[in-house]
């Protein structure tokens, strides 16, 4: 059964503090994502995505949106999070 993961572009954003919402190492982070670029990256992954862009952060004013992510169980989010990191570093080339 596939785990359903809610992922927001701070979660990767290299502007943002740990202590802000990052949940990656800055060096792993991205400059300023987008939802759009977080749903390609899971794609990319592979994994079912749903994207939400009218929703905001608990932390932030202004919706940024978010994904749904169907994960499989064996994946934590920390994984499926690091991975959307990475796949959208190598899309912006």
């Amino acid at each position: 059964m596939a785990v359903e993961n809610l992922i927001y572009p701070r979660y990767i954003d290299a502007a943002v503090s740990r202590g802000g919402g990052r949940r990656v190492s800055r060096t792993d982070a991205v400059e300023a994502p987008t939802v759009e670029e977080l749903a390609a990256a899971v794609r990319q992954i592979g994994y079912p995505v749903t994207v939400e862009p009218e929703v905001c952060h608990p932390q932030e004013v202004a919706p940024r949106g978010r994904v749904r992510v169907q994960a499989a169980p064996e994946e934590s989010k920390h994984d499926v999070v690091l991975a959307v990191a990475a796949v959208v570093g190598v899309l912006r080339g």
